[in-house]
């Protein structure tokens, strides 16, 4: 792979990403669903439609789009491809400014995604690139948790699915990457907050939106010597950004979890409530670029989570 992973924050020009195409499993009935954790059944042959439309949508905007089961040997996909949660490949590994660094499943149902995602990238990129021996320290730390919001400063979720040990462990990886700052708030446990990027996203290179009731969390700031306590809002504005809180979120995947293709450009949920793009005078100039990902949204994430940025142009 002729791939230089380089992610300095969530908006510059997408360049490359990676994506695993839908399980060949549906997802029946709504109890399976609810016994899953899944929002709703799922009809894999739609799925696939809803992810081809997705790709689609990426490539067309110049992206280089990854599906890394391809790569996978045939008796490892055979497998790969009964596990339904294998589209989220958010949670797997995420770059840090040059730095690749592996994440750990939060829960055992996703661990072989991550054990055969890890020996791909291990192949594609060299030791000092893909630290895989990171997370031989790592519990629970899944990247629907992270953002990276410029070269200064990182945002975690210590939650459901991201343990506060596994920051711990993983925060002098991150210092030694190049940033200097780590933010890490604690969202309530619900459903709706398995992961950060289900309630806050990066718009763009200095807006920041996010659920109202994250305004009132304090944000413990961990610098490689000290840390204190800041207020949500005022870690973020620190850095550089305004912040948007909104009421308006009713579908906590279809509205904020979108993906950034460049700083002007979002790719958004069909589903999306657009109101909330309208609410800050820099979100009314942003090009929205919608798909319909609707059958898989029924599995609890949206684009952000099935969307693995490796380059971004700065």
């Amino acid at each position: 792979m002729n791939i230089h992973p380089s992610c300095w924050n969530e908006s510059d020009e997408l360049k490359t990403v990676v994506v695993c195409s839908p399980s060949l499993l549906d997802v029946p009935d709504q109890q399976t669903a609810t016994d899953l954790q899944w929002e709703k059944a799922v009809k894999q042959k739609k799925a696939r439609r809803n992810h081809e439309d997705m790709v689609r949508a990426m490539e067309e905007a110049g992206v280089t789009v990854i599906d890394y089961s391809v790569h996978l040997s045939q008796e490892d996909l055979k497998f790969n491809e009964q596990l339904i949660n294998r589209i989220f490949v958010r949670d797997l590994a995420c770059v840090f400014g040059e730095t690749m660094l592996p994440g750990a499943a939060g829960t055992s149902m996703r661990r072989p995604e991550y054990f055969q995602s890890h020996r791909l990238f291990q192949q594609w990129f060299n030791e000092e690139t893909f630290h895989i021996r990171a997370n031989n320290k790592l519990k629970a730390l899944e990247y629907g948790d992270v953002m990276v919001l410029n070269k200064n400063a990182i945002f975690i979720n210590a939650g459901i699915r991201t343990s506060i040990e596994s920051i711990e462990a993983l925060q002098g990886d991150l210092f030694k990457a190049g940033f200097s700052e780590i933010g890490i708030i604690d969202l309530p446990r619900r459903p709706d907050t398995m992961h950060l990027d289900m309630n806050c996203n990066v718009v763009g290179k200095d807006l920041f939106l996010g659920k109202s009731y994250i305004s009132y969390l304090p944000v413990q700031v961990r610098t490689e010597k000290t840390f204190h306590y800041q207020m949500a809002g005022d870690f973020l504005k620190r850095h550089g950004f305004d912040v948007e809180w909104t009421s308006h979120i009713t579908h906590t995947v279809a509205d904020i979890n979108f993906l950034n293709i460049d700083p002007e450009t979002l790719l958004i949920s069909t589903k999306a409530n657009k109101s909330i793009f309208k609410e800050h005078p820099k979100l009314k100039h942003k090009k929205l670029v919608e798909v319909d990902v609707d059958e898989l949204e029924n599995g609890g994430g949206g684009i952000r989570c099935m969307t693995l940025p490796l380059e971004r142009i700065q």
